[in-house]
């Protein structure tokens, strides 16, 4: 699944040209600080929808299978093995006889079981999650350490969702309401277990002793560190302070930062930056209009909106002319992408678009306005964002939707403030991006009309009958190429309708790190790699 973040609007890939591993002599021990970004409002298994409990979760909880960092391949996780039968529709894990929660009660089973079933469990309202997992029918139990998983249609997905289904115990997550309290607690299975989540400060985990990659060789090399450290610093320039400090191991820095605010010592001797391409999805940003609203109803004023965002000259002035202007809602390289052109910077395009939906300056006073249903409206909105680093990009584009007679309002929010207007419904237009998701992408969760809800992905409201029709008929196709075929339509579709302004996508991937880390490569194919770094001796 897609994991929402504050727009920092850096990313990007291509392919690595070499094939990293993990260093299976790696030296244990020390405690690695990584900056997380932002602090999650809750680190619940089923109910968080941000990257930062997502980042969290991908630390402490694990699935029945992981993906292997370098080939994409599935690897053996809380499972040790695994058959699919032939017609693809049914899905067997045998689990590992030693594996413990952090609780130090055995995983079962019946806790997989749970941990599907939960996800339809109403009162848990994780509609974020249920695209994934609508398409398997049923969980059974066969033995105490054998799970049976039964598809009812043919989606695509079916398998990577269940074998990545995060595992939690029912023992701890069977009482609902109870657990949707522990917004500070998380018990799941992975090598580190939360020890602390000071609201404000930080997160600790700390190394799980009775976790059983301990004595697997498959995972030597990986899970380096006695302790990890998760800070929630924001603002760059705090950020980059720290780092210079020695009190960060790890961060991701913006292409701004990394050509303008990383010079001159300690940077390139105590904390080294780095710009590498790998394969891994994307996040990608955007202004999204609510439909809700009926000022932006209109293709034609969406459309005009994207063309009043100059983001060529953004690209050339913040970002060194290092990203790719996003022509919709995949990835640009994505086989999946459409092809289709990114609207272009064109004040004279938007002006035309405007006037023939019926906006027009008659009195003269510099703001564009319509009657409707007898009554006059100022072309007049609010866009919210969670991000002041990157304020200077909306300024920008108040002062050129001023000139075409746009009044737009900026207001920051504090993270957890805006993600509860996000939630409700209640705002004009809000920017903040989406996290890469898959290497083979389903739009279901952010574009299809069943997403509309509260809790949903789809929280601008966007609903298109045929899209919502081209995605069913997508999910289900099993060949490859005709699915492609079918979500490349999708995605073409969705970019002509225009519900986001679509930002960036990014050439490389920036970050940097302390010099006491230990890292096998600067990146594999599919991720930095963080898992296996370690600590140098001193």
């Amino acid at each position: 699944m897609k994991g929402l973040l504050a727009l920092a609007l850096s990313s990007a890939l291509t392919a690595p040209a070499f094939a990293a591993a993990p260093n299976a002599s790696a030296p244990k021990g020390g405690n690695f600080v990584n900056n997380l970004g932002g602090e999650p409002p809750t680190v619940h298994p089923i109910t968080s929808t941000d990257v930062y409990g997502s980042n969290v979760q991908a630390m402490v909880c694990e699935g029945l299978l992981s993906r292997d960092s370098e080939t994409y391949d599935w690897k053996p996780r809380l499972a040790e093995k695994w058959e699919v039968s032939k017609d693809n529709k049914t899905f067997t894990f045998f689990l590992r006889k030693n594996a413990v929660f952090h609780d130090g009660k055995p995983v079962t089973a019946e806790d997989v079981k749970f941990s599907f079933d939960a996800i339809f469990e109403p009162k848990y309202e994780a509609a974020h999650l249920r695209p994934y997992y609508e398409g398997l029918s049923k969980v059974e139990v066969v033995d105490a350490h054998t799970v049976k998983f039964t598809a009812k249609d043919m989606y695509f997905k079916n398998f990577e969702s269940a074998a990545g289904l995060t595992i939690i115990p029912k023992h701890i997550y069977g009482d609902v309401e109870k657990s949707k309290k522990m917004n500070r607690q998380l018990i799941c299975t992975g090598a580190y277990s939360m020890s602390k989540f000071d609201r404000g400060q930080m997160i600790q985990l700390k190394k799980f002793d009775k976790w059983w990659g301990l004595s697997d060789p498959l995972y030597k090399g990986a899970y380096n560190f006695d302790t990890v450290t998760l800070r929630f610093y924001k603002d760059e320039n705090v950020q980059l302070e720290r780092a210079k400090k020695g009190e960060l191991d790890y961060l991701d820095l913006r292409i701004e930062s990394f050509m303008k605010k990383t010079e001159g010592a300690p940077w390139g001797k105590t904390v080294l930056k780095h710009k590498v391409a790998n394969s891994a999805p994307k996040s990608y940003g955007f202004v999204g209009w609510n439909f809700r609203k009926e000022l932006f109803q209109d293709k034609n004023v969406r459309v005009a909106l994207a063309h009043l965002l100059n983001r060529e000259e953004m690209n050339k002035k913040f970002r060194y002319g290092m990203s790719d202007l996003a022509n919709g809602a995949v990835y640009i390289k994505s086989e999946y992408n459409p092809g289709n052109k990114a609207l272009e910077f064109n004040p004279k395009k938007a002006q035309e678009l405007l006037a023939k939906a019926g906006w027009a300056d008659a009195d003269k006073n510099g703001v564009l306005e319509k009657t409707v249903n007898g009554k006059k409206s100022e072309f007049k909105f609010t866009l919210i964002y969670p991000n002041k680093d990157v304020e200077k990009y909306w300024t920008m584009y108040r002062e050129d939707l001023k000139k075409a007679g746009i009044d737009m309002e900026l207001k920051y929010l504090e993270w957890n403030s805006f993600l509860k207007l996000v939630d409700e419904g209640n705002f004009d237009a809000v920017t903040m991006a989406w996290g890469g998701g898959s290497v083979d992408p389903d739009p279901k969760q952010i574009w299809h009309s069943s997403g509309a809800i509260p809790g949903g992905s789809n929280f601008i409201g966007y609903k298109n009958p045929e899209v919502d029709k081209l995605i069913d008929e997508a999910r289900v196709e099993p060949n490859k190429a005709k699915r492609v075929v079918k979500l490349k339509e999708v995605y073409r579709r969705i970019a002509e309708d225009a519900p986001y302004a679509f930002l960036f996508n990014d050439k490389y991937v920036f970050y940097a790190n302390s010099s006491r880390m230990g890292t096998p490569a600067e990146t594999f194919k599919y991720e930095i790699g963080t898992d296996y770094w370690w600590m140098k001796p001193q």
